[in-house]
């Protein structure tokens, strides 16, 4: 009997060891693998396409969990190792943020609107808030010439935003697209239709599962979009005051706008997109998957309904508009607007001391100066020139604390003020006669008609506190070094003194 049971025992660990060596030959075969992808990646850091620097993410070539699904509904992409991984072009991989915001753009035929709405986007938000996001701007193209001209216009226009890390852009490996020349044509759609909205769910899906790990919450928006200058914070405590479990908070009721999520729910909502992204439009899926998460069959519709009105959570107002006319999909136009969204303010009123102001601008319509000055509109005009200005002389001389003025507007955020000083003209005339004959004492560059240049405008806006031993103020100017490309827009005027 013991002779049997050692024999079983000696075969056994026969086994052992040769199960062994095969599992020693895959973790070297493994680790010869990761030390070919390691030096793939070095080589890959160090070339360029048209002077931009291609950027891969510092991941593991071992997919997560929540990834290795994809597989079943992409199964192409067990032909390329590295068909799920982005090109990072620009990105700080930043984490840790409340809000992620992820917004695809693909080549239009006509008019494009990327820029307007990241300016549109940026616009009011504090440091702090810029600090507390990251949006992702997922280019759903694999033409490297046009992913590097729009990441380019992107890193031109926003500069300190891409430094910092609050902007990102990223475009999927070529190989992540299955062949879509083949698709089911349904619901009456076109050929290219159908392409192009099986195309959408596959962008929608890669920037989702890029945007996951990054914050708290994800937010959905489109490339043609005006937000509210407050959106940032209403989004953060309408989430904050939910007292149920909620899937989804729509900001904005047309279409996949504005539409948040918490980011530990992506991996299953991609996952469902990835199962039927042939079948249906992206806001169709959603409604399904909201349906199979809560609606009982064997209810009537209207119980349905009220069921999933408990996960998906309307907002109001919005807090997104569409601007956009000319869709991604091509010979399409869509003059879609949000009613719930209402008029966007732009201007803002401050409380300034009495002055007579003028300017050498060419007005705008009824956008005077003295409107955005007394706070009942904005200032706007046509393009200045080099030797341009706007004054403000006060009445009565007075002691100046601090200024503020803001450039551009929520619906012309490109309309700013560039190169242009912001410069004060003492009241003391004998003071005034000092600077012009002996230049400043006050580390102010002084101009040749007794101003001192106090400030400059940066990216669209000129603050800053005066200097109280120049003692009272008669007028402030703001003064033009150059010619501009653009009209100019003061959205914002603000003269703090020690009596307002």
């Amino acid at each position: 009997m013991y002779q049997n049971q050692f024999l079983e025992l000696r075969q056994r660990l026969l086994y052992a060891e040769k199960e062994n060596k095969r599992r020693s030959q895959e973790l070297s075969s493994a680790l010869d693998e990761i030390k070919r992808v390691v030096a793939k990646r070095m080589n890959l850091t160090t070339n360029h396409t048209d002077d931009i620097k291609w950027k891969v993410l510092n991941l593991t070539r071992k997919l997560p969990v929540h990834l290795t699904n994809m597989y079943y509904y992409l199964p192409h992409l067990q032909e390329y190792e590295d068909a799920v991984f982005p090109n990072v072009i620009f990105g700080r991989q930043r984490t840790g943020v409340s809000l992620v915001m992820g917004i695809p753009t693909v080549k239009r035929e006509k008019q494009h609107y990327l820029i307007d709405t990241l300016h549109s986007l940026l616009y009011e938000l504090s440091e702090e808030q810029k600090n507390d996001c990251v949006i992702i701007i997922f280019i759903g193209e694999v033409n490297a010439e046009y992913v590097n001209s729009v990441a380019e216009s992107v890193k031109t226009s926003f500069p300190r935003e891409i430094q910092s890390g609050v902007l990102e852009v990223i475009s999927p490996p070529a190989s992540y697209y299955p062949d879509l020349s083949n698709l089911k044509k349904t619901f009456g759609d076109s050929e290219d239709r159908v392409r192009w909205r099986t195309k959408q769910n596959l962008d929608y899906s890669f920037l989702m599962l890029y945007a996951q790990p990054k914050g708290t919450f994800y937010l959905q928006l489109e490339d043609d979009i005006l937000a509210k200058s407050d959106y940032f914070q209403s989004i953060k405590d309408f989430a904050a005051k939910q007292s149920q479990e909620w899937m989804i908070l729509e900001f904005s009721q047309l279409g996949f706008i504005g539409k948040l999520f918490k980011s530990e729910d992506l991996p299953l909502i991609v996952e469902f997109f990835l199962m039927f992204y042939k079948d249906k439009p992206i806001d169709w899926l959603i409604d399904h998957l909201l349906w199979v998460k809560v609606c009982n069959p064997e209810k009537d519709a209207i119980h349905c309904e009220k069921e999933k009105a408990k996960l998906r959570i309307r907002a109001k107002p919005s807090l997104f508009q569409h601007v956009g006319i000319y869709s991604s999909l091509a010979g399409k136009i869509q003059n879609l607007k949000d009613k719930d969204f209402g008029k966007n303010v732009l201007h803002k009123a401050h409380n300034n001391p009495p002055a007579k102001v003028d300017t050498s601008l060419r007005i705008y319509q009824q956008y005077t100066l003295e409107k955005i000055y007394k706070g009942e509109d904005c200032f706007w005009a046509s393009a200045p020139v080099a030797g341009d200005y706007i004054r403000f002389t006060f009445l009565n001389p007075l002691k100046v604390e601090k200024y503020f003025f803001r450039s551009g507007n929520m619906e012309h955020p490109g309309d700013k003020l560039f190169n242009t000083t912001v410069e004060v003209l003492p009241a003391d005339e004998m003071l005034r006669k000092e600077l012009i004959d002996n230049g400043s004492k006050f580390n102010y560059p002084a101009t040749k008609d007794g101003y001192l240049k106090i400030g400059a405008f940066e990216n669209g806006i000129a603050e800053g506190s005066i200097n109280q031993s120049i003692g009272k103020i008669q007028a402030i100017r703001l003064s033009v070094n150059s010619d501009s490309p653009v009209w100019a827009i003061l959205s914002e005027v603000l003269i703090k003194t020690s009596e307002n």
